[in-house]
């Protein structure tokens, strides 16, 4: 499973991969800071399964992107 963890926070993106690896061995996780990052990685990434978006990130509306 490929997962995208989009937050402004560096622990929370952290904590969230670190989770979800330990869910499953074969879970790879990309980290996004803001939300032009994450569709940067999503032009690039179509291989990605789920996208776990922080809405409320200064500068963006998450439901929007």
């Amino acid at each position: 499973m490929k997962v995208l963890v989009v937050d402004d926070h560096t622990l929370v993106r952290q904590g969230l991969a670190a989770l979800l690896r330990d869910h499953g061995a074969a879970t790879e996780v990309v980290h996004a800071g803001d939300v032009a990052q994450a569709l940067a990685v999503v032009a690039t990434r179509a291989d990605l399964d789920a996208v776990l978006l922080d809405l409320r990130m200064p500068g963006a509306d998450g439901s929007a992107a």
